[in-house]
């Protein structure tokens, strides 16, 4: 892809464009997610937050069923009992929305795609290189995460980089292009810095201001910022303190650029980038009536 010439994405049914931030709603199928502690593991809850997530403007969903810090640990089969059914109950209830799956398992990815999952979400930095085979296979979208070369579910400890900002850059360019390269399609690929994953508050700092030149790359952008605790260490806020810093961060990478925004709170979320979008010029006001009565 050529360096700034910035793509339509094709996920799932809709085609967004360049100019377009989404909204990606996070739906957790775990009984110990670090931010919601369980709260939509029970089916008829997690379809509750599935509909209430798509009337507040998410154009994503996006479904877990294994968290991503250390803990009990759970088997392929057993992410695959907690996704794979849900994933093609909430295609049958809503066949316009996307679906995404957050899963690193090239095992788990193809039933999920068979079930009707639109997009495999990879946080771990391409571990299992079989997953963007299974994109491919199934003409899904891939999100491209840099994890920092960290086995999945394990906590950065002393992480250290040479250059953060070289190594974010190459590993995610490299990627996506071993994707397409690989068969899927350029236009369903997107790019992670990884936010927290493989990284201390510093590192998840530098990925932040890094957002113009990602954006540059001509890959999509996506910011999974949510509640993390690079934004807890910045402010000294607790779990439920960090919206406001969330979508501090949120609105300075919607005017760089960014273009997909993972998100727990997706009302705030949506109003936050809505308005830079409208700031910018890109979407017009709801009602403007100020003045002209």
């Amino acid at each position: 892809m050529t360096a700034t010439a910035q793509c339509d994405l094709h996920w799932g049914s809709r085609i967004f464009g360049p100019r377009q931030p989404v909204v990606m709603a996070i739906v957790n199928r775990t009984p110990d997610s670090f931010y919601d502690r369980g709260a939509t593991f029970d089916p008829a809850l997690a379809f509750q937050r599935v509909d209430d997530v798509i009337a507040a403007g998410a154009e994503i969903v996006d479904i877990g069923g294994v968290k991503a810090a250390p803990g009990v640990e759970v088997t392929p089969g057993e992410e695959i009992d907690r996704v794979v059914g849900f994933v093609a109950a909430v295609r049958a209830r809503h066949p316009e929305v996307v679906i995404s799956v957050d899963t690193w398992r090239a095992e788990v990815a193809r039933e999920v795609c068979a079930a009707g999952a639109d997009v495999l979400n990879d946080a771990w930095g391409g571990v299992d290189p079989g997953l963007a085979d299974v994109a491919a296979q199934f003409g899904a979208g891939l999100v491209c995460t840099h994890a920092g070369g960290q086995r999945p579910r394990t906590r950065p400890h002393r992480v250290h980089y040479a250059d953060v900002d070289a190594d974010i850059l190459a590993t995610l360019v490299r990627l996506a292009e071993r994707a397409v390269a690989g068969g899927v399609e350029p236009t369903r690929v997107a790019i992670d810095p990884g936010h927290d994953f493989g990284k201390n508050t510093w590192h998840s700092l530098a990925a932040t201001r890094l957002v113009p030149r990602l954006v540059d790359t001509g890959w999509p952008v996506l910011m999974s910022l949510s509640n993390k605790d690079f934004v807890g260490e910045s402010l000294g806020r607790g779990l439920e303190q960090r919206l406001t810093g969330t979508l501090a961060v949120t609105a300075l990478t919607a005017a760089w650029g960014a273009r997909i925004f993972r998100a727990h709170n997706v009302r705030e979320t949506r109003d936050t980038i809505d308005m830079v979008s409208t700031v910018l010029g890109d979407r017009a006001p709801v009602r403007a009536v100020r003045g002209l009565g």
